[in-house]
């Protein structure tokens, strides 16, 4: 590593001034008023024993960065059992490509010049704690039982923890078992989805439609792109129709196999997944309409919204599975047809050790085999990149995406 001062995009501080170019849209405004910053700091180097530093390549935004960049959480949220699990100021960014630069003295498995990508859970591992908790040891790192624990602060991952801050910066520190090496054939451009592959990966095998069956992928950005390409790699016989809400998003999922369907207005929505489906409709006095018989099996929902989860649950069959890995706040929705047809609801947090065709390794090395293998191809997903130094445009173009066609942003630093 050379001498000097490296930037950094620090959450958690007081922000610049900017003007929102239009104030009627909500996620401008809040991005006006997000607490983050563009600083620099000096350069960084390993502080514990198995930690190494690595120089970042490119870093995806994921949509729960996003959403707390936009402060877009919905609107009371004030009493998440969450909370105590994030300490700031650190610096956000956890879809990481990057370079290994420098080794602490116990740090093993590695090399410096070693092209990874970041796993980004502060389990057990990093945090120094062993004997691992059992969801170590089942490989279940996002269900870790010490996140408040061990010798770093509080947080869930990298960049929700002020002692291991993120790649929206030149360079970042993770531990050892922290980073994944990527196949020389895998460019960086798509080693990025990496960990938004994992998540949806994570949330299909824990959750597998039948063999023939039918899901609906509510929403088309990074998580129901990758649910797409996932579902027609793994279960091919099985079809699937996609929520997208842009024309870009929509034309990708169909690239990848899909048949779509709007959004709005939500009526017509379940209309054409009823027919779609083969579902009976019964119309309500008030309210949207039920299938009952249901023709779909599994929802995979990537939005996590109750006006997502009221359709959901009207579309699925009777003990049907509604699977949530979208992130919003809390808030109300008409969920009888929940327990009317006896549908499972279930959370799916991010993604460990899972099993595809009988072979169990992390879910992010799967996605770099399966593109390696030429199984899975998520060319066009990353629509723009953009240097550090323009992050307010960066997200500007997620806050737009019905005119800038934004599918995936990345910051890219190379």
């Amino acid at each position: 590593m050379g001498g000097g001062a490296v930037k950094g995009l620090l959450y958690g501080v007081r922000p610049d001034e900017w003007a929102p170019p239009d104030e009627s849209n909500p996620l401008l405004v809040g991005l006006a008023r997000t607490p983050m910053k563009l600083v620099e700091m000096d350069e960084p180097h390993p502080s514990r024993r198995e930690w190494v530093m690595a120089k970042t390549r490119m870093t995806g935004i994921c949509g729960s960065d996003a959403k707390q960049v936009f402060m877009d959480f919905g609107e009371d949220n004030s009493d998440s059992p969450l909370g105590n699990l994030f300490t700031f100021p650190t610096i956000l960014g956890h879809e990481v490509v990057a370079d290994v630069t420098e080794l602490g003295a116990g740090a093993r498995g590695l090399e410096v010049g070693q092209r990874v990508v970041l796993n980004p859970w502060l389990s057990c591992g990093p945090r120094g704690i062993d004997p691992p908790c059992g969801s170590c040891q089942a490989g279940d790192y996002s269900l870790c039982w010490h996140f408040t624990d061990g010798h770093l602060a509080a947080g869930i991952h990298t960049g929700t923890c002020k002692d291991a801050p993120g790649g929206y910066a030149d360079y970042f520190p993770a531990h050892d078992s922290m980073l994944i090496a990527v196949p020389d054939s895998v460019p960086d451009e798509l080693a990025v989805f990496a960990d938004p592959f994992a998540v949806s990966l994570h949330s299909i095998t824990r959750h597998p439609p039948p063999p023939g069956g039918k899901v609906l992928v509510y929403g088309a950005g990074a998580l129901g792109t990758t649910a797409t390409a996932i579902l027609k790699a793994l279960y091919p016989d099985v079809e699937v129709m996609v929520v997208a809400r842009f024309e870009a998003q929509a034309e990708l999922a169909r690239r990848l196999g899909a048949t779509i369907v709007a959004p709005e207005p939500r009526e017509a929505l379940i209309e054409t997944a009823a027919a779609w489906s083969g579902g009976v409709l019964h119309p309500a006095r008030h309210g949207l309409p039920m299938a009952h018989p249901g023709g779909i099996d599994v929802v995979y929902d990537t939005i996590g919204k109750p006006e997502t989860f009221e359709v959901g649950v009207r579309l699925l069959k009777q003990r049907g599975t509604l699977v949530k890995s979208g992130v919003h706040g809390p808030g109300r929705w008409e969920w009888s047809p929940l327990y009317f047809k006896e549908i499972s609801w279930v959370g799916s947090n991010a993604f460990g050790v899972e099993e595809i065709d009988g072979v169990r390794m992390h879910g992010i090395a799967h996605y770099l085999k399966l593109v390696e293998d030429g199984r899975v191809d998520l060319t066009g997903m990353l629509t723009h990149t953009f240097r550090l130094d323009d992050w307010r445009e960066a997200f500007s173009v997620l806050a737009t995406q019905e005119t800038s066609g934004a599918i995936k942003v990345a910051f890219d630093f190379r």
